[in-house]
């Protein structure tokens, strides 16, 4: 009954509603975003909602067009000029938003920061530890030298957003968040924000590059499904993301409204306990006493939790059909991607084998943590998996919290198992690898999303290797390696890779991105000319 009276309340709001809207104005976007943005910072949490934000206001020297590849930014041309030294020329006449020249003092500032930002949940320093010191050749031309040979410089600084120095120096996360010092060089300027709920911004017409087509942009954070399917059929907003999939099948027939869909590259996974030995913090017996031992540090436990897991069922009947099972970080095609590794195989008879020579014949009770407003049917999917879990004996308990709940606790490693996404904007394996099964290592910059605390010497040795090794086919050789190492050992258990959603008035077009980000440099009016210069 519910699911009907939601379904006819949408159907009237889009016959009523949606057809007599007009926009706000010619010159005016407005969008709702499903995930929060927790910071202006953009160095403070590499979280896509975050940098989605981040390259409206600033910019990097390179940069990722909307299939993942990468092009120049605040850097014009770049090229190594011996096994450890990188040279980059950056563009000229490029001013921030508070009309500040952009030269390489900048570029040089930036780069001692990132590694500084204070309470960080999960760093960009990921993207410059392998930065040994910064030369100025010229106010146009900076060198970086690196500790080893390292061809990901040029992708990694395209995850940098370059500060001003005088602006910034000293500068804290706070003074970002209140708009005090939001100044970038990005195509949009700073407004207003308010946490949790909007950012309001306004066309750059100084921008260096191709400005977009919007005078002002109204960014809103609606992380319920129902409201932002039902703002924009009412016409409260233009445009929106993560359409709900429960929506799809009465938006595609809506012909108010334009559908677009791109192949991801988010994996969704769980993430296990890996750093308490001695019994993890929810993980007991069936009398709900704390086992004296971690079970989830026994590799048949991990392989057993994971084949007890229906990925085509999720893909098909939660997700309907916008995603697609996987059994590795990336898609088949992606670099340093196995093509012949497939998402494991359901067996429940199988999975119950391998928790009875684990010593855990009955099973044991787990908590199943995750957010319930962050990705495409999150809270769903966990729900789906402590059902499927509990079916081979391991009693699930289901918690998932909002966003900002659930990754603070997970951040402090207080959960046993949980489930999470990671977009790879680069569009290569070593954005995972370093992220999620890298052993932690502050000072390498290793791990920084690794909240379960995997650890394991092969995937570091393999990893390591591929980040000094210059020759593209050998590089990509180790990063396979180092992947199949991680999925053998299930240092993580891969669900599925999320396919990208966004809905929109007929009257605008979107370049949609295989990283998922949501911005509004990318929506432009239907009768407006692709790539086409507003002065």
């Amino acid at each position: 009954m519910i699911i009907r009276m939601r379904a006819a309340v949408l159907a009237a709001v889009s016959a009523l509603a949606l057809c007599a809207a007009a926009p706000a104005g010619a010159q005016t976007l407005t969008m709702a975003v499903g995930a929060q943005v927790t910071s202006l910072d953009p160095h403070y949490h590499a979280l896509s909602p975050n940098l989605a934000v981040a390259t409206m206001l600033f910019d990097t020297l390179t940069q990722f067009d909307s299939e993942a590849r990468m092009q120049p930014g605040l850097a014009e041309s770049w090229k190594p000029v011996s096994d450890t030294v990188w040279e980059f020329k950056l563009r000229p006449g490029v001013r921030f938003h508070n009309g500040n020249p952009f030269t390489a003092e900048d570029v040089a500032f930036t780069i001692a920061r990132v590694p500084a930002v204070p309470n960080s949940p999960s760093s960009y320093a990921i993207y410059t530890r392998a930065i040994e010191r910064v030369e100025i050749v010229d106010p146009l031309t900076v060198r970086f030298h690196t500790r080893t040979p390292y061809p990901l410089l040029p992708n990694d600084l395209g995850q940098v957003a370059i500060l001003d120095r005088e602006t910034h120096e000293g500068a804290s996360t706070e003074d970002f968040n209140s708009g005090k010092v939001a100044v970038g060089t990005g195509p949009f300027r700073y407004v207003s924000f308010r946490s949790g709920d909007r950012l309001e911004l306004a066309r750059n017409d100084a921008y260096w590059g191709d400005k977009p087509h919007w005078q002002q942009v109204h960014y809103r954070i609606l992380p319920n499904d129902a409201s932002r399917t039902a703002a924009l059929l009412a016409g409260d907003v233009d445009f929106i993301d993560q359409v709900p999939t429960s929506d799809l099948a009465s938006l595609r027939r809506n012909d108010k409204v334009r559908l677009v869909e791109k192949d991801g590259l988010r994996i969704i996974f769980l993430a296990l306990d890996h750093l308490h030995p001695q019994g993890s913090p929810q993980i007991t017996d069936h009398e709900g006493k704390p086992l004296p031992r971690n079970p989830l540090l026994d590799l048949r436990v991990r392989r057993a939790l994971s084949i007890a897991i229906d990925r085509p069922a999720i893909a098909a009947r939660v997700m309907e059909g916008t995603a697609m099972p996987s059994g590795q970080f990336l898609p088949n095609n992606a670099f340093g991607a196995i093509p012949d590794l497939p998402a494991p195989k359901t067996d429940a008879e199988a999975a119950k084998k391998l928790l009875a020579e684990a010593g855990y014949p009955q099973g044991f009770r787990i908590t199943l943590s995750g957010p319930n407003d962050r990705y495409m049917n999150d809270a769903r999917i966990v729900q789906a998996i402590g059902q499927m879990w509990t079916r081979i004996g391991v009693r699930t308990a289901v918690d998932a919290q909002p966003w900002t709940t659930f990754i603070a606790r997970a951040g402090r490693q207080e959960l046993s198992a949980f489930l999470v996404g990671w977009g790879t904007s680069s569009g290569e394996a070593s954005s995972p690898l370093r992220s999620l099964v890298a052993s932690y290592d502050r000072d390498k910059g290793f791990g920084t999303s690794n909240r379960g605390r995997y650890a394991n010497p092969e995937v570091d040795a393999k990893l390591e290797a591929a980040l000094r090794e210059l020759d593209d086919a050998k590089r990509e050789g180790l990063l396979r390696d180092a992947t199949r190492i991680a999925m053998d050992d299930v240092g993580i258990i891969p669900i599925h890779i999320q396919k990208n959603l966004w809905a929109m008035r007929p009257t605008l077009v979107h370049d949609s991105r295989a990283d998922e980000l949501t911005r509004a440099q990318d929506v432009r009016p239907a009768n407006s000319p692709a790539n086409s210069t507003v002065r």
